[in-house]
């Protein structure tokens, strides 16, 4: 028998792993998943957007229109702040995330005290906006790569069924 030729690659499956943290995401709206990977491919840490610890996410808004008041911008942690904070301490210098949306400005700092070195990321939606273009200047004179992953698969289905 010779083994399988249809599996997924290293890239496919960290960015699995991000999308499927995405999915413990209670926003209505955007639900994004970080996977932090050391250099040996071992994972280090994952994360979500969503509230701080302690803090209800049935007591805080979700809204994202200012004009009704408090807005969840405010209060979400997003899911790069989120994985560098679950990592618990763990040596994050020379790792790489990632990431289902390019990292707004705020991740970008986050992502470069940390010391990771490389972003991997899925979509770039909110190209043209002054957080991102901020978020490329500071992470290219830190000298962090990134690059948009090109999934060979439209999706991967999970089966809960093994019997």
């Amino acid at each position: 028998m010779d083994k399988r030729n249809d599996y997924i690659s290293w890239d496919e499956y960290f960015m699995g792993v991000a999308i499927l943290a995405s999915q413990r995401s209670k926003d209505p709206s955007t639900q994004v998943g970080a996977c932090i990977i050391d250099t040996d491919k071992r994972i280090l840490s994952t994360g979500y957007n969503g509230f701080p610890q302690g803090c209800s996410d049935d007591e805080f808004p979700w809204n994202r229109d200012e004009s009704l008041g408090e807005t969840k911008y405010q209060y979400v942690v997003h899911a790069e702040l989120n994985a560098i904070l679950n990592a618990s301490g763990k040596k994050l210098a020379g790792s790489t995330v990632y990431v289902g949306l390019f990292p707004c400005h705020e991740c970008a700092k986050a992502i470069i005290q940390s010391g990771i070195k490389e972003i991997i990321y899925l979509s770039d939606k909110y190209h043209d906006t002054p957080s991102m273009s901020a978020s490329r200047k500071m992470l290219e004179a830190a000298g962090v790569s990134f690059r948009q992953i090109k999934p060979t698969k439209a999706s991967i289905v999970l089966n809960f069924n093994f019997d």
